[in-house]
């Protein structure tokens, strides 16, 4: 357990403090003077304040510039289902680009060849995204990947041929694949395809799935008129945009996908100089990560990229933004299958072909080449250039819940949905006066503030076992909008860690399970309740929802179910996860799951 320690004291009675706040027996004392040691000068306790939470609805969340976005169909049995789809605009890799070795001015010259550009095919490819999961024994396999007591044993062979998984790491040989085991006279280490533990996709796995691909005719703005063109513009999740989609650009009978783990080798040329070597079997060019990798139609690129070579429409980003609008994202035959993306490694790759010269020999050859178009670029951290939207088709919520949400009573659930509810908390149960009359107690007692929590149980007969959890809940200070953690109290930040789920755990807010059922949340608020007993802070309503990443702290337009504008987190408006939590207002049944605050203090003797 850790501890904040606010006030100046001596050497030895912070001595002192420290071995009375150790004790955990201590900790457990529930009123005011017990657990005091005759003769000590400090008295250690824990207390309990009662709260005040409320529901709000949720009608659209802003879903522009995200860092990801839902692409598919989630069924949840709380909130009922959505449907994500996506539309982007494209932009160029450079302006007036030239494809082949010629401009288009060149071309037209009269003495000079055609070099008959040809689109030879194009595909979109959008990475899954992938855990940073951990590699407990060393051997080279996540431990994801591997089961039971393999992944603490660097001694396991995954593969079965007879070759540890750590041997197969340190000769580079395929751990995967039971008939390379690194002895054969033509092994090449280090050419083997990786394998990786897939994260930020819902349903069944198994089962394949259509995307569908279709130009867009709406034009995305990225500055709005109605600020003079000086704010950017936002759009909502519930913009109908179907009246927009034009033609399908996917080719029929080659839109299924397939979810595999599996990385794609490019191997390069091979060079005709090494009678040896064949570069086209022992030298990996590139490696192409899992994802979606979807055909599209080559004629359509062909006469709407190639064939615009040195025209208007590709003299400008501006002008082929309004001239090849976007394409629209949708999936089919997608049976509760929903993926977050990360549009910015996005991508419709044109490979064409031309005529050129052979340098030695002054004979025509065919020529190969790729042009990349992207959909966006940057980072939530540095910005998002380009615009792509999320549109959320969701179902009306249940009776229940919808009944739970604005109505202004004092919640006995707290229903937290990303996209589609806001819960708001109100510490101290003195609420009209802003618990006032309790935090002048606090003072008047001179209280040390070792630890303060909210600790969010888990209403588990609401949720069956079906339901995907939120691994973490997010508190913020709705009226700063500023998140409670205080990063300089913590020893894992986004600095020291690739996994989102490890920045601030002294905040915590992590689900905790049992039988990997989630039983709890708790979140660590002491320097909050610090700022407002010690250095007279508001004790301002603090927001509630869900986050995939705490350290998206950005706040984004939403819009309350009385069409009123909300700010609402970005980690919840690009997460379909929901959750059902213990209230402040319980029955008398729950009492034990009832949520409080409540406060670990030391009081001086």
């Amino acid at each position: 357990m850790r501890f904040s320690k606010i006030f100046k004291v001596s050497a030895l009675v912070g001595t002192l403090f420290l071995l009375i706040a150790s004790c955990e027996s201590e900790l457990d004392a529930l009123t005011i003077g017990e657990g005091v040691i005759d003769g000590e000068p400090f008295t250690t306790g824990k207390i309990e304040y009662d709260v005040f939470t409320y529901n709000k609805g949720i009608t659209a969340v802003q879903t522009n510039r995200l860092p990801l976005y839902q692409l598919g169909i989630f069924n949840d049995p709380i909130y009922g289902q959505r449907k994500a789809s996506i539309i982007s605009q494209l932009s160029l890799p450079n302006t007036s680009p030239e494809f082949g070795d010629l401009s288009q001015a060149e071309e037209d010259e009269a003495d000079n060849d055609q070099e008959n550009e040809t689109v030879k095919e194009v595909i979109l490819f959008i990475p899954f995204q992938t855990a940073p999961s951990p590699d407990s024994d060393g051997d080279g396999i996540p431990d994801e990947l591997e089961s039971g007591e393999d992944a603490d044993d660097p001694n396991s062979d995954f593969d079965g041929d007879g070759v540890t998984d750590n041997q197969e790491r340190i000769i580079g040989s395929d751990p995967y694949n039971p008939d390379e085991d690194g002895t054969g006279d033509d092994f090449v280490s280090n050419i083997y395809p990786n394998r990786f533990d897939l994260d930020s996709i819902y349903g069944d796995r198994n089962q394949t799935f259509d995307i569908v691909v279709s130009r867009s005719n709406y034009f995305l703005r990225d500055l709005d008129p109605n600020s003079n063109f000086e704010e950017a513009q936002e759009y909502y999740s519930n913009q109908d945009f179907s009246g927009f989609i034009g033609e399908e650009l996917t080719i029929e009978g080659q839109k299924t996908v397939v979810i595999d783990d599996t990385e794609k080798l490019v191997y390069a040329e091979d060079d005709p100089d090494t009678d040896d070597v064949d570069e086209s079997q022992t030298v990996v060019d590139s490696r192409i990560p899992p994802g979606i990798r979807v055909p599209l139609n080559p004629d359509f690129f062909q006469q709407n990229i190639l064939d615009k070579e040195g025209q208007a429409e590709l003299l400008s980003q501006s002008n082929f933004k309004n001239f090849l609008r976007g394409v629209h994202l949708t999936g089919t035959d997608m049976d509760e299958l929903m993926f977050l993306l990360d549009l910015t490694e996005a991508n419709i790759t044109i490979t064409y072909e031309y005529d050129d010269i052979d340098p030695e020999t002054e004979e025509k050859v065919t020529a190969e080449r790729d042009f990349v178009l992207s959909f966006l670029s940057g980072s939530s951290q540095s910005g998002i250039s380009g615009n792509a939207v999320n549109v959320f088709e969701n179902e009306i919520l249940p009776t229940n819940v919808a009944s739970a949400v604005d109505n202004g009573e004092n919640a006995s659930r707290i229903y937290v949905k990303g996209g589609a509810t806001l819960a708001e908390v109100l510490l101290f149960e003195d609420v009209e006066n802003g618990g006032a009359e309790i935090i002048n107690q606090i003072k008047q007692n001179n209280w040390v503030i070792n630890e303060a929590n909210l600790v969010f149980y888990v209403d588990r007969e609401a949720l069956d076992a079906s339901v995907v959890e939120p691994p973490r809940l997010y508190l913020y200070n709705a009226e700063t909008n500023f998140p409670l953690y205080d990063i300089s109290n913590e020893s894992v930040t986004p600095n020291t860690s690739t996994n989102p789920l490890r920045y601030y755990p002294n905040h915590d807010g992590l689900l905790e399970r049992e039988n990997d059922l989630g039983v709890k949340y708790t979140v660590r608020i002491t320097e909050h309740i610090n700022n407002i007993i010690v250095r007279d802070s508001a004790n301002a309503k603090l927001g509630l929802t869900l986050t995939p990443n705490i350290n998206l702290a950005a706040i984004q337009e939403a819009i309350g179910s009385d069409m009123q504008g909300v700010n609402y987190p970005l980690g919840a408006a690009m997460s379909p996860l929901g959750t059902v939590l213990y209230g402040s207002n319980v029955d008398p049944a729950n009492e034990a799951k009832k949520l409080k605050l409540e406060i670990y203090y030391t009081e001086p003797n």
